[in-house]
């Protein structure tokens, strides 16, 4: 199972709230592609790990992800210019 903040889950809402078009559920969290992590729209799938916030969804995570970041935790990140979400894995 993966972990996400509280502050994550607040950023994963602004994100959704900001990206939103009415036709996805939430964000999904998946691979770019360039191999790296990225987020976009969608719809829930069966086997997803849900992470909701506030009484909505912001967030999916496909079971072939949720396997492999088993253990990780989704946090927010400040930095002077910037909020960035990362996943660290202990």
């Amino acid at each position: 199972m993966i972990t996400v903040t509280d502050s994550a889950k607040q950023e994963l809402k602004a994100i959704l709230a900001a990206r939103s078009d009415g036709s996805a559920d939430a964000l999904r969290l998946g691979f770019s592609a360039s191999g790296q992590f990225g987020l976009g729209l969608d719809q829930e799938k069966e086997g997803d790990q849900i992470v909701a916030h506030e009484g909505g969804n912001v967030l999916f995570v496909g079971s072939e992800l949720t396997e492999a970041l088993n253990g990780a935790t989704i946090d927010c990140e400040e930095t002077t210019d910037e909020r960035r979400l990362t996943i660290s894995k202990a």
